[in-house]
């Protein structure tokens, strides 16, 4: 069984410590509060996968930690740098004016999603709605602000409404739109090693969520063709709330909900990454089958994780509190028992990192 070295055993130092790598085929939860060392940590694994499986990787990065996952350090091996360097990696990045911008298709979302956008509901909209369900027949290869100007131009009262809503809501403005060029899904569909996401520059609150949304739809409408890829999805409460609040935030939660739930016969995988278990849906949270925990100091938090992950023993998940930076508990299918360990080095360059405080020269 291959196994990805991710450090040194904390108890047995100078004895590595690794995850088998075969069973990322299960979800897997990751958690560390701010400080523990999480997102560096998280790095380490994920290089691992990178070098040691064919496993492609979707990295659903909100800070733009992993938008260099293929630049290597000056201490990574050659063989090691050179074999990270000839991977099939693509960044694409939010906010306008960047090279490989991260686009999707209004067009592609479901009926669903496209109501969540515009705030409606089906039933006290229904005219609009019903508008929304057969628009796509005549307006496939047309832009949106086409199809707006084209409602408009229509005079019936329900497609004046929902143009109107379109503009009122400023929808048709934001930065996440292809207007016409290609959708990060098709990039998704050709399966790279990695693709990373940056859904941090988006100018509107939602931007980056519609973005999470419409690949997890795509991959969710495909799932039948079984082509295996782990969804990793960076400060995960941001995605996956316990108590999401807008009609976007409601349909991405049902997706990972339903991704957790019957994803993993299809090769769907999530990798969530978070500071606090109690940010997660349980109805996601519950179908982790591997954990990977930091420093925690929270009661509640580590009862929560004593409750749901009962394969690991409280007294080790306890141990998360005297953690120092970058040590870790793993506990689940991707080791053969609990065990703790000092994360290893990157090989790669991380992009995010703490602000310093400015001093005054000395």
């Amino acid at each position: 069984m291959v196994t990805l070295q991710i450090g040194a055993h904390l108890d047995a130092p100078g004895r590595t410590a690794g995850l088998y790598a075969r069973r990322f085929n299960r979800h897997t939860f990751w958690c560390g509060q701010s400080g523990s060392g999480k997102t560096y940590a998280l790095g380490v694994v994920l290089e691992q996968l990178l070098l040691h499986t064919e496993l492609p990787l979707l990295i659903l990065d909100p800070n733009a930690d992993f938008v260099r996952v293929q630049e290597t350090r000056e201490t990574a091996g050659p063989q090691a740098a050179e074999r990270i360097a000839e991977l099939d990696t693509r960044v694409f990045r939010s906010g306008p004016g960047r090279d490989s911008p991260l686009h999707v298709r209004y067009l592609d979302l479901s009926p669903a999603t496209k109501a969540a956008v515009l705030q409606m509901d089906p039933i006290r909209d229904a005219e609009e709605y019903n508008v929304l369900l057969h628009s796509d027949a005549d307006a496939r290869d047309f832009e949106a602000a086409e199809l707006v100007r084209g409602f408009r131009a229509s005079g019936d009262p329900a497609r004046v409404r929902l143009a109107n809503r379109m503009e009122n809501l400023q929808v048709l403005e934001w930065d996440l739109w292809s207007r016409g060029t290609s959708s990060v899904v098709d990039a998704i569909d050709e399966r790279p090693r990695a693709t990373v996401l940056d859904l941090g520059g988006f100018d509107h609150p939602a931007e980056p969520k519609v973005a999470a949304l419409a690949v997890l739809e795509h991959l969710w409408s495909r799932r039948e063709e079984r082509r295996p890829i782990l969804i990793v999805i960076d400060e995960a409460h941001n995605l996956c709330s316990p108590e999401p609040t807008t009609e976007v935030e409601r349909a991405l939660t049902e997706q990972l909900v339903q991704i957790a739930a019957e994803g993993r016969k299809f090769g769907l995988w999530l990798f969530l990454s978070t500071q606090r278990p109690t940010k997660i849906h349980p109805n996601v949270l519950s179908q982790c089958d591997n954990l990977g925990l930091m420093r925690v100091n929270a009661p509640r938090d580590l009862a929560e994780l004593a409750e749901v992950f009962g394969f690991a023993p409280d007294e080790a998940i306890r141990r998360a509190k005297s953690f120092q930076q970058g040590q870790a508990l793993f506990a689940g299918a991707f080791v053969s028992e609990p065990t703790f360990v000092q994360m290893g080095e990157r090989l790669t360059e991380e992009a995010g990192g703490d602000v310093k405080v400015p001093l005054r020269p000395a």
